[in-house]
């Protein structure tokens, strides 16, 4: 382990009191709340997402500070190409509030914000309303636009514009879980102070991945190297689906503080940020966020907030790149950067070693990574060694990740109209159920009739079908149920939308790769005929395109292989993947 001490100028170095006294508070006082409460119920109001409520949630309490607004347009762009405010402060990722635009949202009008159950949470005096450029901010900001990340698959359901003014909040969102471990900057300012002069370094650590050994025996080597406190901040905002969920995460989280807080000072404290996965620009939010919250050294690991690997199968971010972008800005920042060499266990010594990584060392010592404890041991129905992850941990992780075939999966037919899908589709259901999974089918044409019904065929409308197709799917197999959908679904960013719902490593998609010419000559019900003469316009194949899926992960051919076989081919991808015994 190597600690990187950075030298800081006192021009930008925060003294502790000042900087507290500096942190940004939007929350209406008690005695204003009433009057500011029925004000705002007499606006028009606005429901935002989950997202927006977390961001909005860090600009109220200072977690953001500077920021005391979601940006407006000039921010926005300097942000985006130069992780700068306009005033020159450094602030790595755009933070914005988008919206479908109506009559409701003019300049000088004020606006109310509510949650998905109509809660109030705050006004806004609206000053700015902008468009924004999905692609540029996606290249810019996350340096890719492969839909498999999930932050570009889900920018598709963003609003057109940005909207930005002062706000007003009236209260924090509502949270029924966990309540004693939810604390704003300033409380958590308040509880570091309480430790007195003991308490500094104060180090932040975050993760939203289970807790394994590998995470115990560095917050161990981090009190045991510096003293101090450690600031223990696992993400339950907005990450990804398939991650662990808040429950399972903060009690795994309770058994290793029970663990290290024997060792030294340690505050356990949720951060309900929303996830972007933006990589090196992230790593640097977290430690401006940690900042805020009283942190003066970061641990910041490797491939810091990387959603893993593009549809070319690349990682989207570099190992070490968010630990540079953050040592490279840490004076600015006033903090210390924590490092460490890759932690492995070693069998013959029996401890935890930091390694230099020769081939010798790496024969001879085994890596730690949660990816691995899930893959060999967890999917497998294998307890994991104790080397791996603790008795205490293993047991409550457990219960989130069964073997792989009691997991959910969604297995996604997509291609032209008469390749095949439905056919194929109605037989694997058949074989799975054999096999022992419980499935649901949801074929295209018959949510439509149900789910669906009254939508069109623009795109849209297909989208929003595909949509709600997914987030059903997404239910299911969040469930631990399988879901079987065939569904044209011929666009590729919808598909990846889907994929995303379900969790990239609970996604199957198959792509019935039958040519336009075959499933013109089964077209039993003449659309194609008709599409061909112009009597159905938006006819997939013919007048709107199909995108081909770049990296499904079978693909079946239905010209020389019966849909029986078919089926057999997935039921085999699935038992070599674990998803059937």
């Amino acid at each position: 382990m190597s600690v990187s001490h950075i030298p800081v100028t006192e021009d930008n170095k925060q003294d502790f009191e000042l900087s507290m006294k500096k942190l940004v508070n939007l929350v209406v006082t008690e005695e204003n709340f009433k009057k500011a409460r029925e004000y705002a119920n007499t606006l028009d109001s606005i429901q935002i997402s989950q997202r927006s409520i977390c961001d909005l949630e860090l600009i109220a309490t200072g977690a953001f500070s500077p920021l005391d607004r979601f940006m407006g347009k000039a921010d926005y762009v300097s942000v985006i190409n130069r992780m700068r405010l306009t005033d020159g402060t450094l602030f790595p990722l755009p933070v914005t509030l988008p919206v479908m635009p109506d009559e409701s949202m003019q300049p000088g009008k004020n606006i109310a914000l509510r949650d998905s159950n109509n809660n109030l949470l705050a006004y806004m005096k609206i000053e700015e309303i902008f468009e924004w450029n999905r692609s540029e901010e996606c290249s810019t900001v996350l340096g890719t636009e492969d839909e498999r990340h999930p932050l570009v698959a889900e920018m598709h359901n963003w609003g057109t514009h940005l909207i930005s003014g002062e706000m007003t909040v009236l209260q924090l969102p509502i949270y029924r879980d966990f309540t004693e471990l939810r604390h704003s900057p300033a409380e958590t300012r308040a509880r570091i102070q309480e430790l007195g002069k003991d308490a500094t370094p104060v180090i932040a650590f975050k993760t939203r991945t289970p807790v394994h050994r590998g995470h115990e025996e560095i917050l161990k080597q981090a009190l045991q190297k510096t003293g101090g406190t450690i600031l223990f901040h696992p993400i339950v905002g907005v990450t990804k689906p398939g991650d662990l969920d808040t429950f399972t995460l903060v009690r795994s989280c309770q058994a290793l503080e029970k663990k290290i807080s024997s060792k030294g000072n340690f505050l356990l404290s949720l951060c309900p940020l929303a996830m972007r996965f933006a990589g090196p620009r992230e790593a640097l939010l977290h430690a401006l966020t940690w900042k805020n919250y009283g942190a003066d050294t970061v641990i910041i690991g490797r491939s810091h907030a990387c959603p893993g690997t593009d549809s070319k199968g690349n990682l989207f971010y570099k190992p070490f790149a968010a630990q540079d972008l953050v040592r490279e800005h840490a004076d600015e920042i006033g903090i210390s950067l924590l490092e460490f060499d890759e932690l492995r266990y070693s069998p013959l010594d029996n401890e935890y070693i930091s390694i230099e990584t020769s081939d010798a060392e790496r024969d001879t010592t085994i890596p730690i990574s949660f990816s691995r404890i899930r893959v060999e041991y967890l999917d497998k129905g294998i307890e994991p060694p104790e080397h791996l992850v603790s008795k205490e941990s293993e047991k409550i992780i457990r219960e989130f990740y069964p073997p792989r075939h009691e997991q959910g999966v969604c297995i996604w037919f997509t291609g032209l109209s008469g390749s095949g899908k439905s056919t194929i589709a109605e037989i694997l259901d058949s074989m799975m159920r054999e096999n022992g999974r419980r499935t649901t089918l949801l074929d295209g044409d018959v949510v439509r009739t149900h789910l669906s019904k009254g939508l069109g065929f623009s795109k849209e409308d297909r989208d929003t079908n595909i949509r709600r197709i997914g987030w059903v799917a997404a239910e299911i197999v969040r469930h631990q149920g399988s879901s079987i959908c065939a569904a044209i679904s011929p666009y590729r960013s919808v598909r990846n939308e889907a994929r995303s719902m379900c969790g990239t490593d609970r996604f199957v998609e198959v792509f019935v790769d039958t040519p336009l010419e075959v499933c013109e000559q089964r077209d039993v019900k003449g659309l194609y005929a008709k599409a061909r003469r112009g009597e159905i316009k938006g006819f997939t194949g013919i007048d709107d395109p199909y995108e081909i899926p770049e990296r499904a992960e079978i693909t079946l051919n239905t010209v020389n292989i019966s849909p029986l076989e078919n089926a057999r081919i997935i039921i085999n991808y699935l038992k070599e993947h674990g998803f059937l015994k």
